[in-house]
């Protein structure tokens, strides 16, 4: 588990690695209405789905993978999605399925945050000593270090400890105070301020924050302000490991051999609240709404994307990561990775491009990063050919 957070991290922070596509000299501006810009030229809505169901096609036997969930939107128009694929022996991988949304729900946090700033609630650089007073250097992290991974915190996934006693028992039910005392036990990984690391320990301790501030739970929190809003009908918090029907079955090798893990319980992952089932359509209206900034005011929007932190390492000043999200070449992306549950979402402001990809791995698949990412460059390259990744 180790291994696959870093590896993770390592390929957004390359996704600049990817190759591009020509368009001839095609623009956006030249196709009409009812056509689309691709690496092909202008196209229908109809021929794109075509040729995104064949850029999946064929990376499913060479990435390995048992389904695949893909969705887009152009402009704001009603997203096409398809799937390919298999959730379980005998019963083909469908649209509608439900799904672990993982770090998809960092983004939403990080839009209630910003939320709550404008209403005088809390503010970005309130400390965080102003709920947990006892937290190490709880004076000098911030709500912004929690949110843009700055505290120094440690994480707790990356924990020996956890890591063993996760894989002895993945259906434990972990409680947040759990998470956050193996994080916090750790050395710091740097000063406040003075470093990115991504820290799942972060989250779970924003998660609290929020709560505190606002005298509601964060579940509540997030139905009344991200999933009402946007309509995201398939999409909802849980507080077991079980998923509504119809579901995605995820598969994953992590602990030396290639077993079902759709219902090892996914408690540790998050803040209490923010651990979600979704649908690949309500991730692609999740793409489309948080990178468009619907749910902020345009100066928040545009400090949730910032490139506050370019200079620390990995990132530069086209490749960062923001306030719950990550921002690679003009996209503004989250990739959740976890126990055989791999996602990718992605907004490309330019032509208001939503893009989401969720995969299930096969036996025989990598446990090399995100899958689901390879498949997305692979669509964006052709629906985006002027913005590689």
């Amino acid at each position: 588990m180790k291994a696959q957070v870093v590896r993770n991290l390592c390929l957004l922070a390359g996704l600049t690695a990817g190759g591009t596509m020509a368009t001839d000299g095609v623009a956006a501006s030249t196709c009409p209405d009812d056509k689309i810009v691709t690496s092909d030229g202008c196209v229908s809505r109809h021929e794109a789905s075509d040729k995104v169901t064949a850029i999946v096609r064929e990376a499913m036997p060479r990435l390995k993978l048992k389904a695949v969930l893909a969705g887009f939107s152009v402009d704001g128009s009603p997203a096409v999605l398809l799937a390919e694929g298999v959730s379980m022996t005998g019963v083909p991988a469908a649209p509608d399925m439900k799904f672990r949304n993982g770090a998809i729900a960092i983004a939403y946090m990080g839009t209630i945050l910003l939320q709550l700033r404008d209403e005088g609630v809390i503010g970005l650089d309130d400390p965080l000593s102003r709920w947990f007073a006892k937290y190490p250097n709880a004076d000098k992290v911030t709500l912004r270090m929690l949110i843009n991974g700055t505290s120094g915190y440690a994480d707790y996934v990356t924990d020996d400890g956890f890591i063993r006693d996760f894989y002895a028992d993945p259906f434990r039910q972990w409680r947040p105070d759990e998470l956050v005392e193996i994080g916090l036990k750790q050395p710091a990984v740097c000063e406040p301020g003075a470093c990115w690391s991504y820290a799942h320990t972060n989250f779970v301790i924003l998660g609290a924050v929020l709560e505190k501030a606002t005298g509601q739970p964060l579940r509540e929190l997030i139905r009344a302000r991200i999933i009402e809003p946007l309509s995201l009908t398939g999409t909802h918090s849980t507080q077991t490991a079980a998923i509504a029907e119809p579901v995605l079955h995820a598969f994953d090798a992590e602990r030396g051999r290639y077993e079902e893990s759709t219902f090892w319980n996914p408690s540790w992952t998050l803040a209490d609240g923010a651990i979600m089932t979704t649908t690949i359509g309500d991730v692609v209206r999740s793409a489309e709404a948080i990178g468009g900034g619907e749910l902020l005011t345009p100066k928040s929007h545009a400090e949730q994307i910032a490139p506050l932190i370019a200079g620390f390492k990995p990132w530069s000043e086209t490749s960062y990561y923001g306030l719950g999200v990550f921002l690679i070449n003009g996209w503004i992306l989250q990739n959740p990775s976890f126990a055989g549950c791999a996602a990718t979402m992605g907004y490309l402001p330019e032509g208001r491009m939503s893009l989401a990809v969720s995969v299930t791995m096969d036996a025989g698949a990598s446990m090399e990063g995100n899958l689901s990412t390879d498949v997305f460059k692979k669509i964006a390259s052709y629906l985006a050919p002027d913005a590689p990744l």
